[in-house]
């Protein structure tokens, strides 16, 4: 990607919008303010922008989901009152819209979920990309590599409706004069791709309320850790046709058929993912959190029983599960490993954990493993429009902002939603 150079030390570098951050939320403001007309500068910390994007779409990128706007916009939990708005102005099918504007088409997968034709990220960005620096009319984007926003300039006095701010870029400090800025430097995961956190006490700083960055979309450890047999043999491996199911204190549920991976000390995968920010909840609040795994919930309880106590004669107890129900690797293992040899040998009591077996967690993973990240920028302390309240013409957007979705669409839609309402923002100030 061409690097921009700055002007001279000398010289005020003056620009309409700079937008901090160069994936899918900075990305659509980008797009929103070209389209207005507006002269828009793209810093980014790293090399080239879209990193997480394009990491997103390493096994295939999912884009959005197709179902109604009811249930898509109760994936966003308390936050759905906030988040509803900006997906009614940008949705799901103005998403696809946008991206067969690029050339690229996209598919509803059979899970409901949408999909580019050829699964990639590469080619939409690449397209995304052109069609910024080269607009049908207007400006062209232009994009700064290496420039590591530092924060508000303490030393040059902005100029009138401008705000003086500070990039640390491979020639030194620099001073950028803007008269709108758009923030959108992701959560606190996969720091390595650019989205560290950093601007937590940046923010903190000019009296902007944010929430702590908390993991969401992880994996979690298991209270006392497996035992080294199971970790040996069973690490990597994953659990097929499973139903998981939690309550929390506060009597809210999850329950839902997928699968999971056991991990070296816990478990990840999408059905854990799922449930992530109910069991992270309840971790905090109690010190743990116990799910229940139905290893077979394609089977009623009555039936499992039926067949547990079925004379098994001179067989094995793991001969006698493979042979009657099927039950054998990872699902047989981790049967001994949550109940105990004990429990194993009582008909009633292993009948009932192969439909609901505790599985007690005592930790989510670290947040730079999660992918993505809970906290952020309050939305209370911004405006409908994205700006925030005590600074005018800062605007915000993205995974920075505080709230969280699961996999499956979610987190991308409500990007691009938020860059395009924080771009609709800069336009209606600047005008005004």
């Amino acid at each position: 990607m061409t690097q921009r150079l700055a002007p001279p030390e000398s010289t005020p570098w003056l620009v309409d919008v700079a937008i901090v951050g160069g994936g899918p939320a900075g990305l659509r403001a980008a797009q929103v303010l070209c389209e207005a007309g507006l002269a828009v500068h793209v810093f980014d910390a790293m090399p080239s922008v879209g990193r997480k994007f394009l990491l997103a779409g390493k096994g295939g990128l999912n884009l959005t989901h197709s179902e109604g706007a009811d249930a898509f916009a109760g994936r966003y939990g308390a936050r759905r009152p906030a988040v509803e708005p900006l997906l009614a102005a940008f949705s799901p099918q103005t998403l696809r819209d946008w991206a067969r504007s690029l050339g690229v088409d996209t598919f509803v997968g059979s899970s409901g979920r949408v999909f580019p034709t050829d699964m990639k990220a590469a080619p939409l960005l690449r397209a995304w990309l052109q069609s910024l620096r080269h607009p049908a009319a207007g400006v062209g984007v232009q994009f700064h590599m290496r420039h590591r926003w530092t924060g508000w300039s303490a030393t040059a006095s902005a100029l009138a409706g401008r705000h003086a701010v500070e990039f640390d870029t491979p020639a030194g400090a620099r001073t950028v004069h803007a008269r709108a800025l758009v923030l959108a430097l992701g959560g606190g995961s996969w720091a390595r791709l650019g989205s560290d956190g950093a601007w937590v006490p940046l923010l903190a700083g000019q009296g902007v309320e944010v929430a702590p960055l908390q993991p969401a979309n992880c994996g979690f450890d298991v209270l006392g850790g497996w035992t080294a047999f199971f970790c040996g043999k069973f690490a990597g491996q994953p659990f097929k046709s499973v139903a998981l199911s939690f309550t929390n204190a506060q009597g809210e549920t999850f329950a839902r058929k997928g699968e999971f991976v056991a991990t070296a000390g816990g478990v990840e995968g999408s059905l854990i993912y799922a449930a992530s920010s109910l069991l992270r909840e309840e971790i905090s609040r109690r010190g743990s959190a116990t799910f229940y795994l139905d290893l077979l919930p394609d089977l009623t309880a009555a039936k499992v029983w039926a067949e547990v106590k079925h004379p098994r004669g001179s067989r094995s107890l793991s001969s006698h599960l493979k042979s009657r129900l099927q039950l054998e690797g990872i699902k047989a293992a981790i049967l001994y490993e949550c109940l105990g040899k004990d429990a194993m040998s009582e008909p009633d009591r292993l009948a009932a954990g192969i439909k609901a077996l505790p599985v007690t967690l005592q930790a989510p993973r670290p947040l730079d493993e999660a992918i993505s990240s809970a906290g952020g920028v309050l939305l209370e302390s911004l405006t409908p429009q994205l700006m925030v309240k005590t600074i005018p013409g800062v605007f915000c957007a993205g995974e920075m902002l505080d709230w969280e979705a699961p996999t499956g669409g979610y987190l991308l839609q409500a990007c691009f939603a938020t860059g395009h309402a924080a771009g609709q923002g800069v336009v209606a100030y600047l005008k005004a």
